[in-house]
């Protein structure tokens, strides 16, 4: 709420979440059946492998063979996860994905690790800054980013109950706690986590943390900044944004990922056709990663609260400049 100062002490990695609720769920449902692309100990999916070895498959380093083998699980009635890293999920295996898994609506849950800039020294080979996009294009696809280990939780037990294809996307680093342990995750739903009305920030991800970061410093100087958890990045929450454009006249996104095809994007083409207003799109501007420290790559692509906030007074701004033009006419 505005006025709160911001608390976030607690890390946890996204990804821990991921294997500790699979595992959990396994127990109550018979039919949920793990695939893996020889990467079970960085995804987390180990944790299943080992209490139902029965129904962990190591597909080994065949991504597309993994993803086929899952839309035939789904089809005889089986609820498969696959997983593997965020780049193969999203890139080598696209075809299959597109075609057997999004086509036939196959009720299939991709669960990839290691998005964004924050894989860190791994490089730019292993970072998908791209992969909410190419998810986000697939017909029948449901996608998702949570924005810390609480709501991955929430978002693993309930995509279990949906029937069709969805895209997570879970990460390698530590994210701080922002959401009330009794938090539910609603699929197409976005969540205000701070209220205010000089302009809105829409985040994903980890930087719902940082939004929350810079609206507490905007504060300070007597702006009272909104921030809405888009964790559902399709099918995006159009109604809450076209509320949040009238009632603070000024938006900024925020992923870690490009701001082609993602978040940004997404927000920007409701926006446009809804209700128009000044925006800006904080991510990653058309250039690959690299390697290095994850806290330095954040600040490198420019991805840390004072660049959010710089942006916010931006959007401010032209919001204002409009509102005397208005009274001028």
């Amino acid at each position: 709420m505005a006025g709160e100062s911001v608390t976030m002490t607690k890390l946890i990695a996204t990804r821990d979440v991921y294997g500790e609720t699979l595992a959990r769920l396994g127990e109550s449902s018979q039919e949920i059946v793990v695939l893996d692309a020889d990467l079970s100990g960085s995804t987390k999916t180990n944790i299943f492998a080992k209490k139902f070895p029965e129904r962990f498959f190591n597909m080994g380093v065949s991504e597309a063979d993994m993803m086929g083998t899952a839309a035939g699980l789904a089809a005889v009635g089986k609820i498969p996860f696959a997983s593997t890293f965020a780049i193969f999920a999203s890139g080598r295996a696209w075809e299959q994905v597109r075609q057997s898994i999004a086509y036939p609506k196959l009720n299939v849950k991709i669960v990839a690790s290691h998005g964004g800039i924050t894989v860190g020294e791994d490089g730019a080979s292993h970072q998908a800054i791209e992969d909410i996009a190419i998810m986000r294009a697939i017909p029948n696809m449901t996608v998702i980013v949570p924005c810390d280990g609480v709501e991955t939780r929430s978002v693993i037990q309930e995509i279990v109950k949906y029937n069709g294809p969805v895209y997570v996307r879970v990460a390698r680093g530590k994210f701080p706690v922002v959401l009330p342990e009794d938090y539910k995750f609603t699929m197409g739903k976005g969540m205000v986590v701070r209220d205010g009305k000089d302009a809105t920030i829409i985040a994903m991800g980890l930087m719902v943390s940082h939004a929350l970061e810079a609206a507490a410093m905007l504060e300070k100087e007597g702006l009272q900044i909104q921030v809405i958890n888009m964790s559902t990045i399709k099918p995006i929450d159009r109604e809450l944004i076209v509320k949040a454009a009238k009632e603070t006249g000024a938006i900024v996104t925020c992923e870690e990922h490009s701001i082609i095809g993602g978040l940004g994007e997404a927000v920007a083409s409701v926006v446009a056709e809804e209700c128009p207003v000044p925006m800006k799109r904080v991510g990653i501007q058309d250039k690959f990663g690299q390697s290095g420290l994850a806290e330095e790559l954040l600040v490198h692509y420019g991805l840390m609260p004072k660049d959010i906030e710089k942006a916010v007074k931006n959007v401010i701004e032209k919001s204002q400049s409009i509102r005397v033009k208005t009274l001028l006419l």
